[in-house]
This record gives C-alpha cells, structure tokens and sequence, in this order.
C-alpha cells in the first residue's frame, strides 16, 4: 500500500460512477487519454467530473506528510456513502462512511470521539489502502442517549426469510391436503410421515427439499413449487435408535420417493439427489434406508438435453455401497423399474402387504409385446415373497418402519437390557423319537433372548431358517437347518438363503450360529433340475470365505456333505463345533451306508425277512457307533453338551474372540444380491 499522506490517494482513474459503460469507454480511449501516457500522476482526479465542494474547503498537507487524526482505508476499495460531513460532532462508534471491495460492503466507524476537520475523499473515489478518508480532531462528545435506538424483535421474521420459509412450507404435508388425501384412500402414510417415522424426533435435516422437477418449459415455477416439491424425493440424514445406541451407531442416511410427486418417478433433480446422497453415505459410512415407491425415468423433464441417460451414476453409486454399509429398501404400493432396481441392490427388502414389484410395470410390459395388465398383476407379494425376492413381509408402512429399525439395530451393538426363557426348556425340544419332526423355530425361541428374533426370507427355501437374534444382548446371525421341511435336507434355495446371509453377517462383523439337523444335501433327478450342485456348493465357498467367528450346534443329524456345509466346509473349521446328546453323525445316511457297504453281505441272505432283520440290525450298529457321545472320543466335534447350556458356550465364546479390527473400507467386494 502507499505510504499513508494527507491526500488521499486514488486507485486507478476516476471515471462517471453513474454511467455503467464509463470503464469501457475509458478502456478504449486512445493511449493518450491515460494519465501514464501523458506523464501525469497515476492518481489525478479526473478533471473533467469537477472538484468536490468538500476536497476544496480546506487543502490537504503535503505529500508524503501524515496529518494527525487522519482516518484511513483499511483496504483498497470505494467509498459509495459518506454519513458525516465537515463540522459534525461524531461519537464513538458511529458509522462515517461506507466502501465496497470485492462486491461486499464495509462499513468504517469512528475508533474515537471528535469533530470532522476535513473530507478527504468524495462518493465515488476509489482509494488505496492507507489512504486518508477524513480527518478528525479530538473532541468531547456525548455518547448517544440509552434506549435511543430501536429495539431488537428476535420474533421479526425479514422478508428474505419469510420467502425461503414459505418455500420450505409448501414442502410439507400441512400444505398438500390433496396428495394427503390420496395417500389415505390408498390406506397408506405420506413419504414425510414414514421419514419422522423412521428417525428420531428432530433429528432429520433434508437435502434438497426446494428442488423442483426440471420442466421449466412446460410449467411456471409457482405450478412446479406446488406440484413437484422436492422433485418427488424427500432425502436427508438422521439418527435411528438414538435412544439405545448413542449418536455415532444412531447414524442413518434416509430417502424415499414421493408417489404422489409424478407417480414417484425418477427424474433429473432427483437423480443428482441420489448421486449426492450415495457419495455421503460412502464417504462417511452412513447407513441407508430407502423407501422405494413408484417408476422409472421420469421421460416428461425438459430442462435437460440427453440421448438415453445411461450414463447417470446413481445405480453405479449405489452398488459400490453393497457391503460397505447396512442397506435397507422398503416397498409399499407400486414399485417398479428404477425403483425396483434400487430396492433389489439393498441388503433386505421389506415389503408390505399392498406392494408391487418388478423390472417393469404395465407400460413397459405392454410395450415388449408382452400383454396388458393391471398393475397389481405384477410382482404381487404372493409371487415375490415364497419367491425370495421380500425378505421381510408385514402389513403396512408402520409394520415396514418397526422392522427397518430392528433391523439396523443387530448392526448397531448390544443392549444392556434383556431376558430369556428358561433354558432347560431345550432338554425337551428334540424328540426323543429320532424319526419324530419338529419346527427349530421353536428351539430358537428359547435359545434366543425374548423378542429378539427377526427372520428373514421366511416362505423361502423353508428347510433353512436365516435370523438375527441375540443372546445375552449381544446381536448374531443365525442359520439352521428345519427338519420340517425335507427333514433339513440343503437344497438350492436353503443354500442361496444360507450363503448370502452369511455374507451379510461377515460385512458388518456379526458372529454366526449354525443350528445344525440336516440328512445332507438334497438328492435326486427333480433337486438336480435346480442346479443343486452349484447352489450347495455357495456354502462351503462362503463359509470358508467368512471372518466373523462361527459357532455350530448339532442338535440331532449331522450327515455327509450337508452337514460339512453347515460347519463351513468342516467341523474343526467353526469357533467351536459340539453337540447335544441327540446328535447323530454319519459320513452319509445310514439307511443308504449299509446298502452300500454291506450290499454283498445282505444280499448272501436269500431270506427277505432275514436279510430286513439284519440290515436293521447293521443301521442299529452304525448309528451307535456315531451317537454324538461316540463321535467325541474321537473328537471329531469339541464336546457334547447339556442343550440347557448351550446359550452359555456362546456367550463365552463370543467373550473369547476378540472384537473386530477397525476399518475404513470394506471387507467383502459386495453382498450378492442373491
């Protein structure tokens, strides 16, 4: 900056500050017309806009002389208002003079009492830093009377945040009773309502809420704030379980399509919503839950110039979150296309009674070539439900909210608080009739701490039951073997249910209990039609790929290659593999162990009732030989124990491992969506 005199010291060339085109035209004055060409200060007013009456009332001193009391520029910039004049009285604080730097206002207020001797500077003047502004003598003056000024109304709402208050209102269900009305003959709750059903009380702030749909040439903006509030996609950040869990496990990225916006379609603002939201919950490892209702891309949006689209990075965005964070979708109503593919990528989906599901809805049906029909034709949840598509179904949105949030709760700790039943309860649990059925939901029950258990894909693959549960307030996964069905034989879909759940409790460091009671694999021509071979084998891969610490329970049979499967490919490969007294091991079933074994000896019998008696007099020997007692003097599993004990060699293993490893990324590439 200039060295501070009691000129004051101009930047730049004055020009006509009323005339916007005064600094072209100055640009295009011939060499000649600039000072430094005509060998003059770089600082001279220009003559020909006049001296100011002020700068002429009293000279200023010399150059290079700093005249006491001078006031000066704190920066570079124009003085635009000047508040005092020569002669006033200025107390202090009181506000002198404004300038304008970098397009922002700075006002200049007196650091001391006195009496202006002497302006320095005119409205206009473009100064430099030190530059004297106006001199001002020292003086007595009275400070202004107490309660002078108005008082502050911290009620007073401005007029700039009365209109982005507006704004934001016409967002809310209180100002759309018609798209509310809908919602309520379809008997289903608004996007809004399941949101602060989902998150704590006050805890959601929304991303986005004044974007509208990008059909500025079809709308005015006043319809387009009326009738697409949020472009149809409510999104923001919240915490779910705060209560049980604290801020930092509480942690959630919510969002959730609007049907009554544009039959929840999916448009160009609200893509770029979803892009910005996945890379948040990337980056800083946010939990999701998304509720997925309505269609695809929105073709209606004209505030855009695209061929197809296909390069939009959402779906990408999305799939990198798989094994990263907890993924949750809800389905209610109509779900299709782009929604449908969003709900599809989540971890669990959640559906409730009304929805509908699939890749396409009726449009694109119909425009395949396909047939016509209603779209409560598709995907209805009698077909997506047994078909393992909904992994959790329940009546209604509220039903939908409850088990979101039960959901996220196994991935964020254990509680202090629980009870259990009365383990001596599982002493009785298993028939003593070895041929005797029985429904494991039952033992699980038991074993697990009350209401604690959340099962997933219930009505499919019914021979493996998949749950979170918890035992002494600690959360793990669950898989187990149900002899109601094929007596617990693993077929294809067991397996896919098995294997993928795994893979979810080893994502987000879930220990595993296997419940095991399987004759083995499936067998036979109609199993094999279902690729049986390349489905069961899911399990050993994925059981042998996991980290988490696996514990197995044999609870009655445990034969061949099934039976492996549910101890991760062997029984000394889990935590711990034992045994309750009802347990029974074979390298295969024993019935098809003595046909094949003892094939020539039995068949050297030429008396049909002879040669009954003696095969089940050899199936009588063989399974003796691998009763659970038998099997664990030759430890091939750790121990046989009172079933009654069995929640505490978990709880004791699971004190034993040691917690997980800190990370920032993942451990798994992703959890198949299959």
């Amino acid at each position: 900056a200039a060295a501070p005199t009691g000129a004051a010291v101009l930047a730049g060339t004055r020009v006509d500050t009323a005339d916007p085109l005064a600094v072209l035209a100055h640009g295009k004055e011939a060499g000649a017309g600039c000072p430094e060409a005509a060998g003059g200060s770089p600082h001279a007013p220009d003559p020909g806009l006049g001296p100011g009456p002020a700068l002429d009332a009293d000279p200023a001193p010399a150059p290079g002389v700093r005249e006491p009391g001078a006031v000066l520029a704190p920066m570079q910039g124009t003085v635009i208002e000047l508040f005092v004049g020569e002669g006033d009285s200025v107390h202090l604080g009181r506000e002198l003079l404004v300038m304008e730097a970098m397009k922002m206002q700075h006002v200049i207020a007196a650091d001391r009492t006195g009496r202006v001797r002497r302006l320095a500077v005119r409205e206009g003047d473009t100064v430099a830093e030190g530059s004297p502004l106006l001199v001002l003598d020292e003086a007595e003056v009275a400070p202004p009377a107490e309660g002078r000024g108005e008082a502050l109304d911290l009620d007073a709402i401005r007029p700039d945040l009365a209109e982005v208050l507006e704004r934001q209102d016409l967002t809310r269900d209180e100002r759309r009773p018609d798209a509310v009305e809908r919602r309520r003959r379809t008997g289903q709750r608004t996007a809004r309502e399941n949101v602060d059903d989902l998150v704590d009380a006050g805890s959601f702030i929304e991303y986005g809420a004044l974007v509208v749909a990008a059909r500025r040439a079809r709308h005015s903006m006043d319809e387009l704030v009326r009738r697409t509030p949020a472009d149809g996609l409510v999104a923001g950040i919240g915490r779910v379980n705060g209560r049980l869990f604290g801020d930092e496990r509480a942690r959630c990225l919510v969002m959730a399509y609007d049907y009554t916006v544009l039959a929840g379609t999916q448009g160009k603002f609200n893509h770029q919503k979803k892009d910005r939201m996945f890379a948040l919950a990337e980056k800083w490892r946010l939990p999701m839950v998304f509720f997925a209702e309505g269609g695809g891309g929105r073709p209606g949006d004209t505030d855009i110039v695209f061929a197809a689209d296909l390069h939009i990075p959402a779906f990408h965005l999305l799939g990198r979150l798989s094994g990263l964070v907890p993924l949750v979708g809800i389905a209610s109503g109509r779900c299709f296309a782009g929604n449908a593919v969003v709900l599809g990528c989540c971890d669990v989906v959640i559906a409730t009674r009304n929805a509908n599901i699939g890749m396409g809805g009726p449009a694109m049906i119909e425009g395949g070539g396909l047939g016509v029909f209603r779209p409560e034709e598709v995907g209805p949840m009698d077909v997506q439900v047994p078909n393992g598509v909904v992994d959790v179904a329940v009546e209604d949105e509220a039903g939908a909210v409850a088990a979101a949030k039960r959901y996220l709760s196994y991935f964020q700790g254990a509680v202090d608080e629980w009870a259990c039943a009365d383990q001596r309860r599982l002493r009785h649990a298993v028939p003593e009739d070895r041929l005797r059925i029985y429904d494991v939901r039952k033992v699980v029950e038991v074993l697990a701490d009350e209401g604690s258990v959340l099962e997933l894909k219930r009505e499919f693959g019914p021979g493996m039951v998949t749950a979170f549960i918890r035992i002494e307030g600690r959360p793990i996964g669950l898989v187990a073997n149900n002899p109601i069905h094929l007596a617990g034989a693993v077929d294809s879909d067991g397996a896919d249910k098995a294997a993928r759940f795994m893979q979810i409790c080893d994502a987000f460091d879930l220990p595993i209990l296997s419940l095991c009671d399987t004759p083995g694999n499936m067998v036979g021509p109609e199993a094999e039609k279902t690729a049986l071979v390349r489905h069961c084998c899911r399990l050993y891969v994925t059981g042998s790929s996991v980290t988490v610490p696996m514990f197995t329970v044999v609870l009655r049979k445990s034969y061949g290659l099934g039976a492996q499967a549910m101890a991760a490919g062997s029984f000394h490969a889990p935590f711990f593999a034992v045994s309750w007294p009802t347990g029974e091991f074979g390298g295969m079933g024993l019935e098809g162990a003595v046909k094949l074994g003892y094939r020539k000896e039995l068949a050297a019998i030429e008396d049909p009732a002879e040669r009954m008696a003696r095969y089940e007099e050899m199936v009588a020997v063989m399974y003796e030989q691998g009763k659970a007692l038998n099997t664990a003097t030759v430890f091939e599993i750790d121990d046989v124990i009172d079933p009654a004990d069995t929640r505490r060699w978990i709880v004791e293993g699971l004190r034993a491992c040691p917690p997980p490893e800190p990370r920032s990324g993942k451990k798994r590439p992703c959890i198949d969506t299959w």
